[in-house]
């Protein structure tokens, strides 16, 4: 069974989110926004995050093919498209970019996808996870 961990940084102190990865056992950080400069929290700007994450053993990587392009997002904040339009548009944006050709599920065993969203029941780290998890069938999805 291979596990892979989501979390989202907003809302949430160095200490908070670096403590909940560590007892977890996270292993590896996927980072799948499609910017990673947060403004949000800056420990998470690409400058000392991968430092951060080190220090913890955890390795980092970022993969923007997992991200949705900016004009999902903006249609999206905009309020052009609603929830369920974003999800139909994000999963039809995984199948155009062909991610089940390039990936393989070792690569997320004790992984952790990344996103700045509190929760992930509005957010793509999720949907991504259930995309994988349909897709390899040997997955067990878990939130922090």
């Amino acid at each position: 069974m291979t596990i892979i961990y989501t979390i989202g940084f907003t809302k949430k102190s160095a200490e908070e989110f670096f403590k909940t990865l560590q007892e977890a056992g996270v292993k590896k950080i996927i980072d799948i926004r499609l910017w990673n400069h947060s403004v949000y929290a800056g420990f998470t700007n690409i400058r000392d995050f991968p430092y951060l994450l080190k220090l913890h053993d955890i390795e980092y990587s970022h993969v923007v093919d997992f991200a949705p392009t900016k004009e999902i997002l903006n249609d999206y904040k905009n309020e052009v498209n609603d929830w369920e339009e974003y999800e139909k548009r994000y999963i039809e944006l995984l199948n155009h970019r062909k991610i089940l050709n390039r990936v393989k599920e070792s690569q997320f065993d004790g992984a952790c996808l990344l996103c700045a969203e509190p929760t992930a029941e509005q957010c793509h780290r999720r949907l991504l996870a259930e995309y994988l998890q349909q897709h390899f069938k040997d997955i067990e999805i878990k939130h922090l």
